[in-house]
């Protein structure tokens, strides 16, 4: 077997379909089916149920996919050592938190941008939950979340903290207020966001016990519903700091279990660490006033 046989391996059992790994792969269907059919006879075992819908991957092709993954990386990764002297260059995709996003990456991603014209950076926005999973899987090669949980393939460095606050309508002045409301929603991330169980831990300590959740994707559009009186959310400070001052939104004080808020910058322990990797994860520390010295702990 060889890379790209891996490489079209993965993509048929992430896309459960020939004809779309064809499309992202950019070859013919044909060259799709007779490499995964070739790799079958190699490994003398079918790897995908064929039916008129796609393919769905065996269990032996379940137990192949994060071995076929990994040595896939691995040859990108040799390829990348290779090729890396000079300036820092090359590809960088990198995740963040919807907040993260919102309020510290811009200026991150400009500074970088500037002293690294080489280096296409691609940003992608998600939960902590689901922005470690894409780190594991080397769909990312790394990402700024919020208290990662212990990983044995993921890497930690501390990138900078975070304050969180309860946000309310204006009309919503004390936790007291809070607690007697009724028909109040819970305004959150999706599932595996830091900030929603937090939320929810901080309703629970209230005895707020039947709060409504309504999930949103976006920063400033959970901001307008609780501004608009829906309901209320936990957020960074830093984000909500404008529409407080606006007197949009209220921001409450929160017991500091619930506050304290650290936000790393996460990678895949095994994969190369590159120039360009090297110089974003030093700018990014550096400019929220972390350590300049870059000694990833195993992730906890």
């Amino acid at each position: 077997m060889d890379v790209t046989d891996l490489r079209i391996f993965d993509a048929v059992a992430r896309l459960g379909s020939m004809s779309r790994a064809a499309i992202e792969l950019h070859t013919v269907q044909s060259n799709v089916t007779g490499r995964i059919r070739t790799l079958e006879r190699e490994v003398g075992i079918a790897l995908f149920q064929r039916h008129v819908r796609g393919v769905s991957i065996t269990p032996a092709g379940q137990r192949m996919l994060p071995f076929a993954a990994r040595i896939a990386s691995l040859i990108t990764d040799a390829r990348q050592a290779a090729l890396d002297e000079g300036p820092p260059k090359g590809a960088l995709s990198i995740g963040a938190l919807w907040s993260t996003g919102t309020h510290h990456l811009p200026g991150i991603v400009s500074d970088f941008s500037r002293q690294y014209p080489q280096v296409t950076l691609s940003m992608t926005a998600g939960t902590c939950a689901a922005l470690m999973d894409a780190v594991a899987s080397d769909e990312l090669d790394g990402a700024f979340v919020s208290a990662p949980g212990a990983h044995p393939d993921i890497d930690a460095i501390a990138a900078f903290s975070e304050e969180l606050v309860l946000v309310t309508p204006a009309s919503i002045r004390s936790l007291e207020e809070v607690q007697a409301a009724t028909h109040l929603k819970a305004v959150v991330f999706a599932q595996g966001c830091t900030y929603r169980q937090r939320l929810e831990s901080l309703l629970m300590d209230l005895d707020v016990k039947s709060t409504a959740l309504l999930e949103l994707e976006s920063v400033e559009t959970i901001i307008s519903c609780v501004s608009s009186g829906v309901g209320i959310s936990l957020l960074p400070r830093s984000v909500v700091a404008r529409a407080a001052l606006e007197k949009r939104v209220i921001v409450h004080a929160v017991p500091s279990s619930i506050s304290s808020m650290e936000v790393s910058f996460i990678r895949r322990r095994d994969s190369y660490f590159s120039s360009a990797m090297r110089a974003f994860v030093e700018l990014a520390c550096l400019r929220d006033g972390g350590s300049s010295h870059l000694c990833f702990d195993r992730a906890a």
